[in-house]
């Protein structure tokens, strides 16, 4: 029997490349509003202090931060709708 690997497809992403602070996060709240809970979400953003805001907005919103990655200067989050 062979193993299959399962790829997560993102149920959103969202652009927030050249926005500064608060933009990413204000674009990210707006977005995930309609999202069913559960829904996931990927942001791409190239802001630094997205690294703090993003955490932060999903501890205050009660959202779960699954985690970050970063590629050549691009950030990417992944967030669980609460």
């Amino acid at each position: 029997m062979k193993h299959r690997a399962y790829v997560r497809i993102m149920d959103l992403e969202i652009d927030a490349l050249g926005l500064l602070c608060p933009l990413p996060v204000l674009r990210l709240r707006k977005r995930m509003e309609p999202l069913q809970s559960g829904a996931e979400v990927r942001l791409i953003a190239d802001d630094p202090a997205a690294i703090v805001d993003v955490p932060h907005f999903c501890n205050e919103s009660g959202h779960s931060f699954i985690g970050m990655t970063e590629k050549n200067g691009q950030l990417e989050f992944t967030i669980r709708k609460g």
